[in-house]
């Protein structure tokens, strides 16, 4: 045990952007630059430590041209109509003065902003039937050359302010983006001396047990955990041991109390707790997860907000020194207690290799659905029974399937998973086998993209072997194929990154007030400006916002006050399931109409009463649709007037779940069915030998990998664990590229895409079929034609 409080010299100071506002039109170019000119040339790039902005962000006001009715041109009664030609000439002129671009840039208009800025005025000015009397004269002055094209520099500016509004108030646009100071956020919080104990440890080292019994023990509880899971097994606990919890999730409250009286103890979801309660005994679990980069912003919140006497901190000790700077920002220590796992964990010397070496306890870890289908029909065609689990099946599923395969007396005894058994369930693991140790990801392109996983990932899923109190004494590791089991190797041996940053998120009330400086802005566009002027201190970032933009700009034509449409945005869903997403836009649009969500509209919707899955594709959409119940009841707990039958939507999702439940115990038997059900020649989606047999490339691949390894030259210095991982990742995919080179250049078109499963030998045999019967009626376009007797002289040539 060991109290830590380490110095944090940072902060910075604050620096505000300084603009002044054009005036009265000046008569010469030098008083013009000294009256608009602002008080620091820099404070329009950010001075004073301040970010520039992204000005690409900024998206120009529509201005419509004066239409005014004839004979009310005051300008032209005072001097004369205005010849629109010269009035271009001098435009043009005033565009390119390098004094105008310099005064743009020191009023924040960089080339950017000027550029859109001119084509507007311009336009304004030439479409326009009149113009403001002012401008109108200072135009005529300067067609007459009694004026400088310079004079129209505060007419530009004032257009450029109209059509880029946040020029006008980027000062307190950038004190509300101001997110250097978040502990004081929470003043409840500051006003008590919390005292914050960590509890770090690896997976199964009995951490988080050490927490739980404090918070059993205390007056009164809060435990924030990441999954509902997680959430709902605290629950139960607590109540048999006589502690009256509640249950509090973004879906659900479940109270202890028959009269719905709230408990002394909360279990919920770390974006459900309260920052304005009071609570002896806070526990917050899976503290690594503050730098996740969606998720981020809850951990830090809670960390920060909570107000309890005790906080009580579990995860990787990777996370110790970002917690421990953290609170000295807040002025509290941290005493950190270190467990070891409580049973051994040894990695293997040799891999699997074939499924025939399976044994009771063994769980298969997969990075994708199609593995997990094809591994589980693979097990099963060998006689053997084994449980499915992965991150789309509704709780209930995974809590039978875990129970399934746990039960002793159950034949089921072998697992095959990905990796959302990492945390939130409790299983009977003897050794954990990973399938593959790179996992595809898809990028802020939408692109897939292939990773290895990283130590972290690696530690936190093997942990789940062994686990203390099971059958199984001892945890063991290893990898499907022998290729894999020396890079496992080397990357269970690094030691995990530290946690370096702690996520942050704009919240309603900070785009509410960017909304009132900017109300012709949509909200996606809110949320990109806020984040490109947001300033954070090096202890933070700023969370990603893809999905919180992809909804915005899905439901951007819905009529709604931005509150109810920020909440919309919130909405946990994936964005890849199409169903969901068109569900979320039909519950929006109803909504605008101030139209109650009914249990009855809801079942047309989705069909309700569904059948047992027949297929794979039948069971995917199943699992869409308890995604829209629980989308349905996370928007019940905000809009209850317009979400009125949570109670009825619960009772359904149960009978989903249920449902759901007996197509993945048959789960074999619907990837048989989505095959025989494929149109013929089709190519089959999940291939029978794709996670165990390597084919020719694969193998190549690896030993260019190890090659490529074994003659790089180390250099002296110790490289960090993810730069070898960054090499060894690029040696891999340079390897592959090289290869795919190599067979595109043998000119294997179709060896390739039938190893691909893009194209099957039936498909094969009617494509050449097709093509002797066009090449025998000679059924070639014209440039084919001339192509082929061009070849046919070339080879005349060769053989003379």
């Amino acid at each position: 045990m060991r109290r830590c409080a380490w110095p944090l010299p940072r902060l910075a100071a604050r620096a505000g952007l300084v603009l002044r506002h054009g005036g009265a039109p000046p008569p010469r170019p030098a008083a013009a630059a000294a009256a608009l000119r602002p008080a620091s040339a820099s404070s329009a790039a950010g001075g004073g430590g301040s970010r520039a902005p992204d000005t690409s962000l900024f998206v120009p006001v529509p201005l419509r041209p004066a239409d005014g009715a004839p004979g009310e041109d005051v300008g032209a009664e005072l001097t004369r109509p205005l010849d629109k030609g010269e009035v271009l000439k001098n435009l043009n002129k005033f565009y390119k003065r390098k004094e105008i671009q310099r005064l743009g840039a020191e009023n924040g208009l960089d080339a950017r902003l000027f550029h859109q800025a001119f084509i507007s005025f311009r336009k304004y000015i030439m479409e326009s039937s009149s113009v403001s009397a002012d401008l109108h004269i200072i135009l005529n002055d300067i067609c007459c050359d009694a004026g400088h094209v310079d004079d129209l520099f505060p007419f530009f500016l004032r257009h450029a302010k109209q059509i880029f509004p946040m020029l006008d108030c980027m000062d307190d646009l950038r004190k509300i983006s101001d997110l250097r100071l978040p502990p004081n956020w929470y003043p409840e919080a500051r006003a008590i001396q919390r005292k914050i104990i960590f509890h770090a440890g690896p997976t199964n080292s009995g951490k988080t047990f050490h927490a739980i019994q404090r918070f059993l023990s205390a007056k009164s509880g809060v435990y924030c955990g990441p999954l509902k899971l997680l959430a709902h097994e605290i629950f139960q606990k607590s109540n048999d041991a006589n502690v009256p919890c509640d249950l509090v999730t973004g879906e659900e409250r479940v109270y202890a109390n028959e009269d719905a009286r709230q408990a002394t103890h909360i279990a919920c979801t770390i974006e459900m707790c309260s920052t304005n309660t009071p609570y002896e005994v806070a526990v917050i679990d899976e503290i690594q997860m503050i730098r996740d980069p969606a998720r981020g912003w809850a951990w830090t919140r809670a960390l920060l907000g909570l107000c309890a006497e005790e906080i009580h901190v579990c995860g990787e000790a990777a996370a110790i020194e970002l917690v421990t700077e953290l609170m000295y920002t807040t002025g509290e220590e941290v005493e950190v207690r270190n467990y070891e796992r409580l049973t051994p964990l040894t990695v293997l010397d040799y891999a699997l290799e074939s499924l025939d070496n399976l044994q009771p306890g063994d769980c298969i870890v997969c990075f994708s659905k199609n593995d997990i289908y094809s591994v589980s029909r693979q097990i099963e065609a060998r006689g053997l029974e084994c449980a499915v689990i992965y991150g789309s099946l509704p709780p209930g599923t995974k809590l039978e399937q875990a129970k399934k395969f746990n039960d002793p007396d159950d034949p089921c005894k072998i697992l095959v998973a990905t990796d959302a058994i990492g945390m939130g369930l409790n299983l009977c693991i003897k050794r954990i086998i990973f399938n593959s140790i790179i996992k595809p990801n898809i990028n802020e392109k939408g692109e897939k993209e292939i990773d290895l996983i990283t130590t972290s990932q690696a530690l936190q899923i093997s942990g789940r072997a062994g686990r203390y109190g099971s059958s199984f004494k001892r945890g063991e590791v290893t990898t499907m194929h022998r290729d894999d089991l020396p890079q496992l190797k080397e990357i269970l041996s690094e030691p995990v990154r530290p946690v370096k940053a702690a996520g942050l998120h704009p919240t309603a009330e900070q785009i509410e007030m960017f909304a009132y400086h900017l109300p012709d802005a949509t909200l996606s566009n809110l949320i990109d400006i806020f984040v490109s002027l947001s300033q954070v201190d090096g202890l933070y970032f700023v969370c990603n916002i893809d999905d919180f933009k992809f909804l915005a700009d899905m439901i951007q034509h819905i009529p709604l006050n931005l509150r109810s449409r920020y909440v919309f945005c919130t909405a946990p869903l994936n964005r890849k399931e199409p169903f969901v997403c068109t569900t979320l836009l039909k519950f929006a649009r109803q909504f605008s109409r101030n139209e109650p969500l009914t249990f009855d509209w809801l079942c047309r919707h989705t069909k309700w009463p569904l059948a047992p899955p027949k297929n794979i594709k039948e069971l995917v959409h199943l699992e869409a649709v308890h995604d829209v119940f629980d989308l349905y009841l996370w928007l019940s707990y905000r809009f209850m007037d317009m979400f009125p039958d949570a109670v009825l939507v619960r009772d359904i999702q149960k009978k989903l779940d249920n449902i759901i439940q007996i197509g993945v115990c048959n789960i074999t038997r619907l990837i048989r069915a989505s095959q025989s059900g494929a149109v013929p020649g089709a190519a089959v989606a999940v291939s029978e030998e794709f996670p165990l047999s390597r084919t020719k490339r694969d193998t190549r691949v690896m030993s260019d990998l190890q090659g490529a390894k074994s003659t790089v030259q180390l250099p002296t210095a110790v490289e960090a664990p993810e730069e070898r991982r960054a090499k060894s990742l690029k040696a891999y995919r340079s390897a592959a590229r090289r290869e795919d080179l190599k067979t595109h250049g043998r000119g294997s078109l179709a060896d390739r895409l039938l190893r691909e499963g893009l194209l099957t030998q039936e498909m094969l045999r009617q494509l050449e079929s097709e093509w002797q019967v066009q090449h025998r009626n000679g059924r070639y376009g014209p440039s084919s034609k001339r192509d082929d007797q061009n070849s046919s002289k070339e080879m005349g040539k060769k053989k003379k």
